[in-house]
């Protein structure tokens, strides 16, 4: 009795995806398509968004105080996160209720919501992208397409690595400006040292604390999450 119902059970793929026009290999293949998608989302999220700048900047800080492994990179990579969060807020309000509210209500197709949700992060980067970064791009993707072939400016294919690399360049103009001042304090504790003839004792061991000290007495952390943030206002 009991081997007769198990033969009589069967696998039908049409019961476990969602009723759509399409074979069910078109839809597994859709699936696997929408899979593929939302694995490699955060990574393009992040890339379309100040994390770039921030956390270039919290690198430069960490190796001009010339600290390894304080702050660890889960601290900065979170509190880039955090400052993220804080900078693109009207952004991700303006997607969530142009494109995401409305898909969820059923208000506009899947095509149109994702139109929308984009939109804002387009306008975002042109506000921020250099110019001379996104005519780089438009003059490349020209030349692939053709002469005959006109390519959108505000395309992701251009705005994404243009505004990639306006955010790197602006990162690492920033972390110059940071690892200066760490720099002059490393050359006078040498020649001090020097001068002093205690060559078997390295200078890292004066600089550390001193770079410390007045990292802290001018309230740097406050100056330069003031300073980031306020970059993009």
């Amino acid at each position: 009795m009991f081997p007769a119902l198990g033969h009589a059970q069967t696998l039908n793929l049409e019961n476990i995806l969602p009723e759509q026009s399409g074979t069910a290999a078109g839809r597994i293949i859709q699936a696997l398509l929408l899979l593929t998608v939302l694995s490699v989302a955060p990574g393009i999220l992040v890339m379309m968004t100040c994390f770039t700048r921030f956390i270039v900047a919290l690198s430069f800080l960490r190796a001009g105080l010339g600290l390894q492994t304080t702050p660890s990179n889960l601290i900065l990579i979170n509190l880039a996160l955090f400052m993220t969060w804080f900078v693109m807020a009207p952004t991700f309000e303006k997607a969530w209720d142009t494109g995401m509210r409305p898909l969820m209500e059923e208000k506009i197709p899947a095509e149109r919501a994702v139109g929308n949700m984009l939109e804002p992060f387009k306008e975002f980067m042109k506000a921020n992208v250099r110019s001379g970064d996104l005519t780089l791009f438009q003059e490349l993707a020209q030349n692939r397409a053709g002469s005959t072939v006109t390519v959108a400016n505000d395309s992701l294919q251009i705005l994404v690595p243009a505004f990639v690399i306006s955010e790197l360049r602006r990162g690492f103009e920033i972390g110059f400006l940071i690892a200066l001042p760490f720099l002059v304090i490393d050359m006078v504790v040498a020649s001090v040292v020097m001068s002093m003839g205690m060559m078997m004792l390295s200078p890292i061991v004066f600089s550390l604390p001193l770079k410390v000290l007045f990292f802290v007495l001018i309230d740097g952390w406050n100056i330069l999450v003031s300073a980031l943030i306020r970059s993009y206002a």
